[in-house]
């Protein structure tokens, strides 16, 4: 059995983590995984089509991970269906090390009536409301700030300066990179005669199910009522916003910047390119695809890919973008026509215009 977090292993060590096809010495010894360009002696590479065996042989990489549709090459490979995911696997594999509680640190502030288990790390400065419970192997950064009643489940990573609001709940393996805020109040107003506007309560919670992962410097909003979700397995990069009663379905992408309007629902495995918006209380099915910087303004089924502002069909948007770099010259092709027309019309005869 391989132990994560070992320094070194074999080629058949990694070809049975990855359930590959070994062509090469079972027994070669491998010490970590890195990209064709900074491989070293010893390590092991990857190359996800035969585009890149050119780049390849430049490559001090003792052995790679390779395409099952590659032809046969001189050094040896693992070979796999998805190289990208195995590389993934490997690496994790390499870096994986086993949990070491550190305690808490002497400048946290925690409150009263807190559950914490003795193996958890809580950093410096790190600050825990009254009521909090915290799961085993959890990992609070330095500067993080948790409210009071927040639970967070087992083995989850709180990087620096993440903000926790109130009653929030995580589940097992999340983690939520640095300066993150999740359960900040929802953009709500109710603007009176006057002009004036009044600030809606916020009274519900963000549920964050196992095995998301949130980017830095996101904001998610806790619910007018209810909750804010984001279901098992989502995945959501730096600078997403997304605003109150917003259910992101399970193992959905949300690429940088994305922008949600409050209690819009998306289905699972839902695909967000870099600055999308999305208008508020719309439905999305499951496996939708947008397009990086589309604007969505209306309900999308399942299967859905589409991009543009407004966001239509996708091979739609591609068809109209390519009209529009043609408008140039069909401009200048009118304005021919116009000429010619005009020509014409001088040679006429009075009463021929007919």
């Amino acid at each position: 059995m391989v132990t994560a977090g070992a320094t070194t292993r074999t080629l058949a060590e990694l070809a049975a983590l990855v359930g590959g096809e070994l062509a090469g010495p079972p027994e070669l010894v491998i010490s970590g995984l890195n990209d064709l360009a900074t491989a070293g002696d010893g390590e092991i590479t990857f190359v996800t089509d035969g585009r890149r065996l050119e780049a390849l042989a430049a490559c001090r990489a003792a052995a790679v991970i390779l395409p099952q549709a590659v032809a046969a090459i001189d050094r040896p490979a693992i070979r796999v269906r998805d190289p990208y995911l195995a590389a993934a696997l490997i690496h994790q594999h390499f870096l994986a090390r086993p949990f070491g509680a550190a305690g808490i640190h002497p400048t946290a502030v925690i409150g009263s009536a807190c559950h914490i288990p003795a193996a958890v790390t809580i950093g410096p400065h790190a600050v825990l409301g009254n009521g909090v419970r915290l799961g085993e192997r959890v990992t609070i950064g330095p500067g993080v700030v948790i409210g009071d009643e927040v639970a967070i489940g087992d083995d989850a990573l709180l990087h620096p300066n993440v903000t926790i609001a109130a009653r929030c709940v995580l589940g097992n393996r999340v983690i939520i990179h640095a300066g993150t805020v999740i359960g900040s109040d929802g953009f709500g107003y109710a603007t009176d005669g006057a002009g004036r506007h009044v600030k809606r309560p916020h009274v519900g919670i963000v549920q964050i199910d196992d095995d998301v992962e949130i980017g830095a410097n996101t904001a998610i909003d806790r619910g007018t009522f209810g909750k804010t979700w984001i279901k098992a397995g989502a995945k959501i990069d730096n600078l997403v916003q997304l605003g109150h009663n917003v259910v992101i379905g399970e193992h959905s992408f949300l690429v940088a910047q994305v922008g949600i309007a409050g209690s819009t629902t998306t289905g699972h495995h839902v695909v967000m390119g870099g600055q999308v918006g999305l208008a508020g209380h719309l439905t999305l099915g499951n496996g939708v695809m947008i397009a990086a910087k589309s604007g969505v303004h209306d309900d999308q089924p399942d299967g859905a890919v589409i991009a543009g502002i407004p966001a239509i069909p996708h091979k739609r948007w591609l068809r109209a973008s390519a009209a529009v770099a043609k408008l140039p010259e069909l401009v200048k092709e009118l304005r021919e026509v116009k000429r010619q027309v005009a020509e014409l019309l001088k040679t006429l005869r009075p009463g021929d215009k007919e």
